[in-house]
C-alpha cells in the first residue's frame, strides 16, 4: 500500500492521474438489464461473472504510449508487492464529443 500511495502521489503531481477509486464486491451491488424492450434488476453477488472490475482510474496522457507507461507501472507494483495477484488493466479512451461512435 505504501508503494501504491507513492505511485498515486507521483502520478497526481505529474498530471497523468486525474482520479482513482476502488469498488466494493459485487455482493453490494445490483444490475439493471435491458433485453427485448424490458428492464429487469438483479441483486448481487454475480457468481456467473467471469470478469469483475475492482477499481478504476482516469488518466490524462498525451499519447497511447504514455498511457501504456502509466498502466505498466501500476501493474508492475502489483507484480512486485503482490506476487500472487493475477489480473489485468484495461485502458480505453474516454468518449468525447466528435470522438467515438
Amino acid at each position: 500500500m505504501e508503494a501504491m500511495g507513492k505511485f498515486v502521489q507521483k502520478s497526481l503531481k505529474e498530471g497523468t492521474l486525474v482520479d482513482t477509486g476502488g469498488l466494493l464486491p459485487s455482493s453490494a451491488g445490483f444490475r439493471i438489464r435491458l433485453e427485448s424492450g424490458k428492464l429487469t434488476t438483479m441483486d448481487g453477488p454475480f457468481s456467473e461473472s467471469k470478469e469483475v472490475i475492482g477499481g478504476w482510474a482516469i488518466l490524462n496522457t498525451e499519447s497511447p504510449e504514455e498511457a501504456l507507461r502509466v498502466a505498466t507501472e501500476f501493474m508492475e507494483l502489483h507484480r512486485q508487492y503482490w506476487p500472487e495477484f493475477e489480473g489485468e488493466s484495461e485502458v480505453r479512451p474516454m468518449f468525447e464529443p466528435g470522438f467515438g461512435p
